[in-house]
């Protein structure tokens, strides 16, 4: 159910997956942000600050491949640009 609204609402699982990645390069700034912004708070706090935003990438890789599935068998996955590259590709002689 919310996966079908999240696709009515023009999210797709490649959305999640960038999402995810973008939550881990952002955990590292939050770590050094923390880090560099609180000096007197220790490793400690930038520590828990990078875990916490670095829970978030599991969570969006798991709704991509939830809307993956979904895209499947409602037929809107898009093709990967490596599976089309490799099925455009010229045959090699043989």
């Amino acid at each position: 159910m919310i996966i079908k609204k999240l696709h009515d609402m023009g999210i797709r699982s490649e959305h999640a997956y960038l999402a995810a990645m973008g939550s881990i390069g952002l955990s590292v700034i939050a770590w050094a942000g923390s880090l560099n912004a609180e000096p007197g708070a220790g490793v400690e706090r930038a520590d828990r600050w990078g875990i916490f935003v670095g829970e978030w990438a599991p969570t969006f890789f798991g709704l991509g491949l939830a809307l993956s599935q979904f895209e499947q068998e409602d037929g809107t996955l898009q093709e990967s640009g490596v599976r089309h590259l490799r099925d455009t590709a010229v045959p090699q002689a043989s």
